[in-house]
């Protein structure tokens, strides 16, 4: 060999940077990928299950993991590449994780970088695109090794946005007057308007700004927690209480208590919350001092409150009780104004995060999104584009890259020929006939249905039944 070929093989050597392992109980698919990356990477090991992981985590010590979504022949829910993308995260942060996907499993590779992922590469792959995802995590973390940290990622954005629309406006000049003050909020609209998105703002606006913000999501709480999560509780009060708890109260004293979809709270827990809110003292479950809050309360629902007390679901006096202001929030179908700027918004955070090289929206992909109903509102906007971005491999997100199902341009929703429904009228339907068959008893309507009785008050508002 030469002087000059042997000089040129290290310098080959000395450029190639990274560690990658491989984790696929394919044997073909290793094969393949051991004769690619050792061309590009310093070093590169495989195994062919992820039960290997912790022991070779430690003795290789990779820079990157190239890790398949399914390890079972008869199981491919890509549970268990979830599962050791979270293990590994956990115990070796700032390796970065590549996700190795069929098509098929797309959806789950995109849940998998929400928790944390690099990247996903899908099957079977393109070698250009697999060297240059793993490339870049490598940079990532060679980077934080020579002391250049990376950039952050962007914090939620938490910033409300108004429009121009009518009905924003004389909101936003509400929120105004009432954000100072210490005036209890209840704020109406149905699902994904940015009901927690106000709130945050009346907060931001207020005196309590310097404060703690606390939120509650009251749906998600189940009735055994309800007191200890909300009031707290001490040391031995039940079995797994094995010290003293501040509860939501307690924790945003000299700030704003946000409590989520009200609506949920049964009746007979109701009066646990009035109390506190009359006497504005918490007692610790297990306890019997009452301790002093001093909170601003903003509640939030999409149920028709005033339908739920009529029918006794919903007590009069706490209804008063959050309702000093009432604000509603208008679904995103009537504020097309605002469509397309949160639409940007959404994909400048998203490129960011995922870092992606995605600009803007193609004029058709605009068009599609004015077309579009978004029965979700805002938040099916929000995931509409953050899965756009991770999964598009264009500098413009186009139509296609939004996945939203066509809409015929001869048609308009709600005028459509004999023998088509659109699914409210569907919705609408059914849940007359169930109010018929069962002679008004909301009860057994809302268990036909399998819906909640605050979601049926809504629905029963929403169709004027």
């Amino acid at each position: 060999m030469s002087y000059i070929s042997a000089w040129n093989i290290d310098i080959c050597l000395m450029q190639k940077k990274g560690r990658i392992l491989v984790v696929d109980d394919n044997a073909g698919i290793r094969s393949s990928l051991k004769i690619l990356l050792q061309m590009h990477f310093a070093a590169v090991e495989l195994i062919p299950s992820p039960n290997g992981l912790p022991g070779m985590m430690d003795s290789f010590r990779p820079d990157a993991v190239l890790l398949d979504m399914n390890f079972h022949r008869d199981i491919n829910t890509g549970n268990e590449g979830l599962y050791w993308l979270s293990e590994i995260k956990h115990s070796y942060p700032d390796v970065e994780v590549v996700l190795f996907t069929a098509y098929a499993d797309v959806a789950l590779a995109v849940e998998g970088m929400k928790r944390g992922a690099f990247d996903f590469v899908v099957k079977p792959w393109d070698n250009a695109r697999m060297l240059e995802i793993l490339s870049e995590a490598c940079s990532g973390r060679l980077a934080g090794k020579s002391g250049r940290s990376r950039k952050a990622e962007p914090e939620p954005v938490r910033e409300m946005y108004w429009g121009e629309g009518d009905d924003m406006l004389q909101l936003r000049r509400t929120v105004g007057k009432i954000a100072p003050t210490d005036a209890s909020v209840l704020i109406t609209g149905e699902n994904g308007t940015g009901k927690d998105v106000l709130a945050w703002e009346i907060h931001r606006l207020s005196g309590r700004r310097t404060g703690p913000f606390v939120s509650v999501d009251l749906g998600s709480l189940t009735e055994s927690l309800f007191e200890s999560e909300l009031f707290g509780h001490v040391k031995g009060a039940f079995t797994d209480a094995k010290s003293d708890h501040p509860g939501k109260f307690e924790q945003a004293d000299g700030g704003t208590l946000f409590l989520d979809e009200i609506g949920n709270i049964p009746v007979h827990l109701q009066s646990k919350l009035l109390r506190v809110l009359q006497t504005r003292s918490v007692t610790r479950v297990g306890d019997t001092r009452q301790i002093p809050v001093d909170i601003r309360l903003v509640c939030a629902t999409n149920a028709d409150i005033p339908a739920m007390v009529r029918m006794g679901d919903f007590r009069e006096d706490l209804y008063y009780r959050i309702n000093t202001i009432q604000l509603h929030i208008p679904p995103l179908r009537n504020r097309q104004d605002e469509i397309i700027p949160l639409a940007g918004l959404f994909l400048k955070r998203f490129s960011e995060k995922y870092r992606r090289k995605v600009y803007g929206l193609a004029p058709g992909a605009e068009k599609a999104l004015l077309s579009y109903r978004w029965s979700g509102n805002i938040r099916e906007l929000q995931n509409c584009i953050e899965k756009a971005v991770i999964l598009s491999d264009n500098s413009l997100l186009t139509a296609g890259d939004l996945m939203l199902p066509p809409l015929r341009e001869d048609v308009q929703p709600g005028d459509l020929p004999d023998g088509d429904e659109t699914l409210e009228m569907v919705e609408e339907r059914a849940v007359r006939a169930a109010v018929r068959k069962y002679n008004g008893n909301l009860s057994l309507v809302a268990k036909a249905l399998d819906i909640s009785r605050p979601t049926l008050y809504s629905k029963l508002k929403k169709y004027g039944i």
